[in-house]
């Protein structure tokens, strides 16, 4: 034995409600051939480069040839928004805190967690064509692994990261923005047509001609065209327009 392999400390998986859910829709414990070989390459590290992402999970496996074969698992995800739903439902919202906090809730990893194989299809390009090959197997090792240190890995899997829920769980409580009250437009009378005009003003009662500069109106009559005999005949002619236009009430416009 290798001093690697001797000095390796020994690794356990299964040992949580939430990883051992997974295993019983991937492991086969009837072949025994296959299971054996997978957990060795699981306890060996052979698994390599594992990424998880919602509904997917990616990995190299390294085999009995030279080259790592790549391994996947893709899962039948939930949905968000229903998860959250069937939460508030059962009054259990809590249990996305309590795995923040590193627990496995029961009534969560009801919703979340595969039921049956159809929920998790194996991929890989080793030449078995079995749909649960070593290496598969091996895979669903090290993530039942995982999920037992961290469970949020295993919504990960299922496509509903805990974020993603705390998200929903959020904008669900929030209450509804109310819509702004809309202001009238306001009215603009661009032509004036409701515009009330000042009343007219009241001139003095007074005689202009009274004060008036006669010889300044006769030189500007006769400066317009007036002869010198009609001058006057004008002159008294204005003074009677004036006084009618100062007798007569001013008319309201319209």
């Amino acid at each position: 034995m290798s001093r690697r392999k001797k000095d390796a400390p020994v690794r356990g998986y299964g040992l949580t409600a939430w990883s051992r859910a997974v295993l019983a829709v991937i492991d086969r414990p009837e072949d025994t051939r296959r299971v054996g070989k997978a957990r060795t390459y699981f306890r060996e590290r052979t698994i390599l480069d594992v990424r998880v992402r919602p509904g997917l999970v990616t990995a190299l496996v390294q085999g009995s040839q030279v080259e790592p074969f790549e391994t996947s698992l893709t899962m039948r995800t939930v949905e968000p928004d229903t998860v959250v739903a069937l939460l508030r439902e059962k009054d259990a919202t809590n249990d996305l805190l309590a795995v923040a906090r590193g627990e496995q809730p029961r009534i969560l990893g009801s919703l979340v967690l595969p039921t049956e194989p159809a929920d998790v299809r194996g991929d890989c390009t080793c030449p078995d064509d079995e749909p649960r090959c070593i290496h598969v197997l091996a895979l669903g090792y090290e993530m039942a692994a995982q999920i037992d240190k961290t469970p949020s890995v295993a919504l990960t899997m299922m496509g509903a990261e805990i974020a993603t829920l705390l998200a929903h769980l959020r904008d669900d409580t929030e209450e509804p923005a109310r819509p702004a009250r809309v202001r009238a437009p306001e009215v603009v009378d661009f032509y004036g047509a409701a515009f009330a005009p000042p009343p007219l003003p009241s001139p003095p009662s007074i005689d202009v001609f009274a004060d008036l500069d006669v010889a300044g109106l006769h030189r500007a009559l006769r400066m317009s065209g007036v002869g010198s005999l009609d001058i006057g005949e004008v002159t008294d002619e204005l003074a009677e327009l004036y006084a009618r236009l100062i007798r007569t009430p001013p008319q309201p416009s319209t």
